[in-house]
């Protein structure tokens, strides 16, 4: 099992305030969390501790890709727990934030740990905020009372969970991160010196999300009606398909190529992200930029 990378941060946090975290009903059935850890290629934990969270995060982020390739295929993302667990174990996909953060987090609940749905707003390369409920990140509660912030659906991102209540620099296999407090009582999360998101520390509900999710499968301002994106962490790097475009970095080398014709780009999708199209997408805006994670 892989180990925290992040710094020593502070004593554990006391358990949160009674409905702070969502309560534990509507837990997946036995079958469905066996099914779901090995997709993950990860075995049943013994205890809902740090050390079982942090090897969980970095499964799934080699596992489930981070695409949104349904927005592209005419398949409506469907904020429904049930159905996005589904998605990610039955049918082998994997999804972008909403979908992929919503069905981890029934995955972890089933496994005893404690969960909040959190929103966020990403920013854009200007440094400005993204539109409310733009992203959705995850608010743990391990058994030994500290709390982390998980996320397997922004893409690029740290490979292990970060300490929620660290102020200072943490380490990860993919580079330094900071949790920071706004003036307004928010987080920043930034990433090399840069901030990433911003997060609201309310819990929220996963209908919370139902704007959020129509305007990114929608609106020509999103980047995701734009791009063709399909992207996974790797043992020494990242592969990503972006487009026709398959983009390679191993042991910090970075490498790209041109897929020749639809059936290289089907094999692509199979071999390197378990995805199996009857159909190839179709970006439904291509006047915008393409994500290249």
């Amino acid at each position: 099992m892989t180990t925290q990378q992040t710094g020593g941060g502070p004593a554990p946090t006391t358990l949160p305030p009674t409905g702070a975290h969502e309560a534990p009903t509507g837990l997946l059935p036995a079958a469905t969390v066996d099914a779901y850890l090995r997709r993950i290629g990860a075995d049943r934990p013994d205890r809902a501790d740090a050390h079982a969270l942090s090897d969980l995060h970095v499964r799934h982020l080699r596992g489930v890709p981070f695409e949104n390739l349904s927005i592209h295929l005419g398949e409506p993302v469907v904020l429904d727990e049930r159905a996005l667990v589904d998605k990610v174990v039955e049918r082998r996909r994997g999804g972008f934030c909403y979908e992929v953060n919503t069905a981890f987090a029934a995955l972890l609940r089933s496994l005893g740990f404690q969960v909040s749905l959190l929103q966020g707003r990403v920013f854009d390369p200007a440094g400005r905020p993204g539109i409310p409920y733009d992203h959705m990140a995850l608010l743990v509660l391990t058994e030994d009372g500290r709390r982390w912030l998980a996320d397997v659906g922004f893409g690029e991102h740290s490979h292990h969970p970060l300490v929620y209540d660290e102020r200072g620099e943490q380490k990860d296999p993919a580079g330094t991160f900071l949790v920071r407090e706004t003036a307004e009582g928010d987080l920043d999360v930034l990433y090399e010196g840069k901030p990433q998101y911003r997060l609201e520390t309310r819990p929220r509900e996963l209908a919370d999300f139902a704007a959020g999710a129509w305007y990114h499968q929608t609106s020509p301002a999103s980047h995701f009606t734009g791009s063709l994106v399909c992207s996974r962490l790797t043992e020494d790097g990242r592969v990503t398909l972006s487009g026709t475009k398959l983009i390679t970095r191993s042991d910090g080398r970075r490498t790209e190529r041109e897929l020749d014709g639809e059936q290289e780009v089907r094999t692509a999708y199979r071999d390197l992200f378990g995805i199996v199209l009857d159909a190839l997408p179709v970006v439904r805006n291509p006047s915008v930029k393409n994500l290249t994670p």
